[in-house]
């Protein structure tokens, strides 16, 4: 069972070289980091994350996140075995040409990697400053994720969609992984209740799912319902990873890491609370002598 970890404001402070370095020291099986370009000074739509909007600040570090890619770099160049994630990076705010081009790089020059934590934002300033079709982001992610495989997998890459339109083209260099690093959707739970939607999309062009829950049981229970969507379109159920994300202060007890290895997830992220990278390699020694074995 593998356990990683994320950093939610990957910055100079808590600066990504060290605190992966020191992660893979310790046997941590991983390093990610979240996603956000741009936060406007004024938005209309509640972040997901703060329980009590309207009362609460949403926290700073929506709008001090370095970019995840370069953070992810200096992960890779400082390690040698330690396998990096973006947990998550939201897609349709960038070009999928330009994004295929830094994932395929940072993949290659981390000999393999790279695992690719996708979502659309939930910002819907953000996304419409940065081009993003906010009522329909879905759909456009999709038309990404195409153009991007194709542009991992081909010699030469063309696209025509609704919201890309590419002639042919020459993009290298290509991913280490083969036939790409694999692409993780994330989701939460709403009212109790796993949305279908993200399970269809796993299966028609994700490999692996990225979900945040308050028990084990809940995810089994997405789990089954993945596995059942899968068998329906023909698609291998094993094929589909799961690794799941811990929120602030979750599955810090060796019994966390046994239920979900249990119920076969893959892999569990713990998220450290340290603001340095003084504080987080104190974290990640003291979660290390309870969590690995």
């Amino acid at each position: 069972m593998k356990v990683g970890v994320f950093s939610i404001l990957p910055d100079a402070l808590a600066d990504p070289a060290r605190v992966a370095r020191h992660a893979e020291d310790l046997g941590f099986a991983s390093y990610w980091v979240p996603d956000h370009l741009v936060l406007p000074v004024s938005y209309s739509t509640p972040y997901p994350g703060n329980l009590n909007p309207g009362v609460e600040p949403d926290p700073d570090y929506l709008w001090q996140m370095p970019d995840p890619l370069i953070a992810l770099m200096r992960a890779a160049t400082a390690t040698t075995r330690i396998e990096v994630g973006t947990a998550v990076l939201l897609v349709p705010e960038r070009h999928p040409l330009h994004l295929a081009k830094e994932i395929a790089s940072l993949d290659s020059y981390s000999g393999g990697r790279f695992h690719f934590g996708i979502g659309a934002g939930w910002n819907k300033e953000e996304a419409e400053i940065l081009g993003c079709d906010f009522e329909h982001r879905w759909s456009q992610v999709r038309e990404c994720i195409e153009v991007m495989k194709s542009c991992w997998t081909a010699d030469e890459s063309e696209f025509h969609g609704k919201y890309y339109d590419i002639p042919p083209v020459r993009c290298y260099p290509k991913p280490a992984q083969r036939p790409h690093p694999p692409i993780y959707l994330g989701s939460i739970m709403f009212d109790d209740v796993w949305a279908k939607r993200v399970f269809q999309r796993i299966v028609r062009y994700g490999d692996g799912w990225l979900p945040v829950a308050s028990s084990a049981l809940q995810v089994a229970q997405g789990r089954t319902q993945l596995r059942e969507l899968a068998e329906q379109a023909g698609r291998d159920p094993d094929s589909i990873r799961v690794t799941v994300m811990g929120a602030t202060g979750q599955w810090r007890k060796r019994q966390h890491i046994d239920e979900f290895e249990r119920i076969g997830a893959e892999q569990v992220l713990i998220w450290l609370n340290g603001r340095s990278a003084d504080q987080q390699c104190r974290e990640m020694d003291a979660l290390a002598a309870t969590l690995l074995n």
